[in-house]
């Protein structure tokens, strides 16, 4: 900054720089104000942080966490939510300067970046002197100006350079919205599946001892029952945490392998070759849409989790323990069968 004149003043490189620090790492896009700063020193758009916000934690029961996605930082938040996050007045200060001078242009402000001299340019494999400097619509690749005059491009249908790279990034910035979105589905999802599972073995035990508290109540002839139907409650908690486990280790391998492909098609945006960024980017809108379109969420039935059909009752069994004896007499055996009897009436 000029301390006389109280513009800034920078080079093309500082410039690029401080874009490049002014801008969101969700929305990528520069930053909107309030502009806050997490925990671990990195800022967001407070409504881009409230979006991740939201996607991580649903239910908003009181306060929740996300991650920060610059270095993955968990931040945790109070029952205020993204509103509690302090603002970055220093930021949004520096972006009302940077606008203003924006809008004045000229005499010292800044001037819109200049690309790097340095920076190598892709040349036509036909025409070796030519840089690339057109696309070819027709046959969907870059190419230059003499193959569109005189080569096999003559009778194609061509377009800048500069207005197809502008339409496929914000389309592969589209996709990588969507397997953002995606990933923070499957996140959700495997988190409630964890629970459906914690939910399964907390039933799965609550019945276990109901039952048992019942078995307690017979005698040593019941035992070998009792180990039977432990048996079949076990078997079929196993067989539900199978499936669900099944359902998580799906999903993050799912997750995994589009994490990584949104990975590499943000890797290819920070690209400052528009050539090189053309040739690529259309690969990794296809595979991000196949990719996205194949994520199905999938989860188990409603009252999966419940265990209640193995709940036992005894009351009949107690009742006809209750009136057994070890040496009943024709009496006693005469008013044993009447009950009987009555019950089965």
């Amino acid at each position: 900054m000029d301390i006389q004149t109280g513009q800034i003043v920078s080079t093309p490189s500082t410039l690029e720089s401080l874009e490049k620090q002014l801008s969101c790492p969700i929305c990528l896009d520069m930053f909107t104000k309030p502009v806050v700063i997490l925990p671990c020193q990195h800022n967001l758009c407070r409504s881009c942080a409230n979006d991740l916000y939201d996607s991580r934690n649903p239910y908003h029961f009181s306060g929740g966490i996300f991650r920060c996605p610059t270095c993955r930082f968990e931040v945790v938040l109070d029952r205020h939510g993204v509103y509690g996050l302090q603002r970055n007045l220093l930021v949004e200060n520096i972006i009302d300067i940077y606008k203003q001078q924006l809008e004045n242009g000229g005499g010292g402000g800044l001037e819109p970046p200049l690309k790097d001299k340095d920076t190598k340019e892709l040349m036509c494999q036909e025409h070796e002197d030519e840089r690339i400097n057109i696309y070819c619509v027709t046959c969907q690749v870059p190419t230059c100006s003499m193959c569109k005059v005189f080569g096999q491009h003559k009778d194609c249908e061509v377009s800048p350079l500069k207005s197809i790279y502008e339409v496929q990034k914000a389309e592969l910035k589209n996709s990588v919205d969507m397997l953002a979105s995606s990933n923070n589905c499957m996140q959700a999802m495997i988190a409630q599946m964890e629970d459906t599972c914690k939910t399964v073995e907390e039933n799965s035990q609550l019945q276990k001892q109901r039952l048992g508290e019942k078995f307690d109540l017979l005698y040593a002839i019941l035992e070998e029952r009792k180990a039977q139907l432990l048996d079949h409650i076990t078997q079929e908690q196993d067989e539900k945490v199978a499936v669900v486990r099944s359902l998580v280790q799906q999903y993050n391998e799912q997750l995994q392998a589009s994490t990584k492909l949104m990975d590499r098609a943000s890797q290819s945006m920070d690209n400052s070759n528009i050539a090189e960024f053309l040739i690529s980017a259309k690969k990794f809108i296809a595979e991000a849409k196949d990719t996205a379109k194949n994520s199905q969420i999938q989860r188990p039935e409603p009252g999966f989790e419940k265990m209640d059909h193995f709940t036992l009752f005894t009351d009949d069994v107690e009742a006809m323990l209750a009136k057994m004896d070890f040496e009943a007499g024709e009496e006693d055996e005469e008013d044993f069968e009447e009950a009987e009897e009555e019950e089965e009436e």
